[in-house]
């Protein structure tokens, strides 16, 4: 699935090309094509389903693998925390996994857009700053560091 979405930062438009595989195994093979000169990968997994998160290091991996660009951004992403009572994953795993993989972590809803539009911008602005880096000569300056491991503050309680 293919989207694009549009946002507005610092009185600049940014449009964003958003792929979706939904983790689907029958796209890994062309999901390698995808993180090649990506600026931002979005690993998301589903709260209420655990398998979608005992194989996030194996996306981790192939991320590793395929993306020759170590200043990519990227994200993890629990959905679903509106449904709170169908839970498989506590918030603390997600935080631990995405210290391990030193990247931001949020939990989203996007039945109830909590924290999506949160989640495009922050990307958008950690993209933004990786290029000016990278036009500066400091690539190796990762702008996304001061999100790392921890969760990002939600607007409203949902989780």
């Amino acid at each position: 699935d293919f989207k694009i979405r549009t946002i507005t930062q610092d009185k600049k438009v940014i449009k964003l090309q958003i792929w979706d595989t939904a983790g689907q195994e029958r796209f890994r093979a062309i999901t390698k094509s995808y993180y090649h000169g990506s600026h931002g990968i979005v690993i998301v997994y589903d709260i209420t389903d655990r398998k979608t998160f005992d194989k996030v290091p194996d996306w981790m991996e192939q991320i590793q693998q395929s993306d020759d660009n170590e200043n990519t951004c990227k994200i993890l992403i629990g959905n679903k925390c509106d449904l709170e009572d169908r839970r498989e994953v506590k918030i603390e795993e997600g935080e631990e996994l995405a210290r391990q993989y030193d990247i931001p972590f949020m939990e989203t809803s996007a039945k109830d857009s909590l924290n999506v539009d949160n989640l495009f911008q922050m990307m958008a602005t950690a993209m933004k700053d990786n290029a000016g880096a990278t036009t500066a000569g400091n690539s190796s300056d990762n702008q996304v560091a001061s999100f790392q491991g921890q969760s990002i503050q939600q607007k409203k309680k949902c989780c």
